[in-house]
């Protein structure tokens, strides 16, 4: 049984944790809360159940749209919503990712109804065997992915050219575009790879849960952000570790029979961290030049 709790914890947490790399790279990057990145999880979700169940076609390309919807609209959303806010006042912004928030969640009901949406199984296997153990297929599945997609963000923003940019941007937006790099270009790169990796946590939340409502990325959302401010926001490993960490808080509250409890318990953890810790886990104190 605690095994079982532990794996649940870490299939949970690694969602968390995909959801809070989105988040934790655009603020890393233009200081920006987008609201609407959990809302993307259910595009992700809801492009499944369309290439799946009305379509019917194969959960691979199910996958791969699911993914690349998840891309276009985040990249959309940057764009439409934010690039000519740019110079705004910070919560200006701030009021404009809210509103794009409710506007992908009114416009998906709109379209797909209120009632929850059941998507269907990506694969048969439900379980694998692993040193003598009896493990949940989805739960490892998701905790391997989440490895794998960590590390590769890693390697993006360390050894690549448009890494270093999205750091230079990161560090200095005015000097970055000073030294040639196209600030504009990088910021909707750190969009696309942020909602792929929402795509991504799509896929495997809707693996998990086997439905899509238009209110699923609001409270998924919400708690991701919890996660990226655990770890300290704007920090990858930090995400991750805020995720897990959040993950484990809920599934282990669930586990003692207070389940009524498990999103309070998440928020007094941000409550004891930001008392304690205010940067996070991971962060580190930001001075502003006078």
């Amino acid at each position: 049984m605690f095994i079982t709790q532990v794996l649940n914890g870490l299939q949970l947490g690694s969602i968390y944790a995909l959801v809070a790399l989105g988040y934790t790279m655009v603020y890393g990057i233009i200081l920006l809360l987008n609201f609407a990145h959990g809302d993307i999880i259910m595009v992700g979700a809801y492009v499944s159940w369309l290439v799946m169940a009305q379509l019917g076609l194969p959960p691979v390309l199910a996958i791969a749209l699911s993914v690349a919807a998840c891309t276009l609209v985040g990249v959309l959303i940057d764009k439409v919503a934010y690039a000519p806010l740019r110079n705004a006042p910070r919560l200006s912004i701030l009021i404009t990712a809210i509103g794009v928030s409710y506007f992908l969640e009114n416009g998906a009901q709109l379209v797909f109804g209120a009632d929850a949406k059941v998507v269907p199984a990506y694969t048969d296997l439900t379980t694998v065997q692993i040193a003598g153990l009896t493990l949940s297929f989805p739960s490892v599945l998701t905790v391997l992915v989440t490895i794998a997609a960590t590390v590769a963000l890693t390697l993006v923003v360390q050894k690549t050219k448009l890494g270093k940019a999205m750091r230079a941007v990161s560090e200095d937006m005015g000097a970055a575009r000073l030294m040639g790099i196209n600030v504009n270009s990088t910021i909707s790169f750190t969009f696309a790879v942020g909602s792929a990796l929402a795509g991504i946590g799509a896929v495997l939340y809707a693996m998990a849960y086997t439905q899509a409502n238009p209110t699923m990325g609001m409270m998924l959302g919400t708690k991701a952000f919890v996660a990226a401010v655990l770890g300290g926001i704007g920090s990858i490993p930090g995400a991750v570790v805020g995720g897990l960490l959040v993950g484990f808080a809920e599934v282990f509250v669930t586990a003692i029979g207070l389940s009524v409890w498990k999103d309070a318990v998440v928020f007094l953890l941000l409550i004891i961290v930001l008392v304690v810790r205010p940067t996070g886990i991971f962060g580190r104190t930001m001075s502003e030049k006078v």
